[in-house]
């Protein structure tokens, strides 16, 4: 499983590509955010993702759940999605 990781300075249009890319070859992904920022951006990220979907018949489910993550040396506790790519449902 691909994982992407997201800080508060990431562009959610870019990454939202990376994670329809990353879907259309895998399927599933996971994305990996630490701090109130970086959430905020990956949160972006799957609502724009969902509207390229949408324009090819797809749409996405994320699970969120925590992660801890060693930097410099430091346990940091984040956000994870582990993101699955299914059919766009019939509304």
């Amino acid at each position: 499983m691909e994982t992407l990781k997201v800080s508060s300075k990431s562009n959610p249009n870019k990454v939202a590509g990376a994670i329809v890319g990353s879907l259309n070859k895998n399927e599933k992904l996971e994305i990996q955010a630490i701090g109130a920022g970086a959430v905020n951006q990956a949160s972006k990220a799957l609502a724009v993702a969902r509207r390229f979907l949408a324009e090819e018949g797809k749409d996405l489910y994320a699970v969120p759940g925590f992660i801890e993550v060693e930097i410099d040396g430091e346990t940091r506790t984040g956000i994870t999605f582990r993101v699955y790519l299914t059919k766009k449902k019939a509304e």
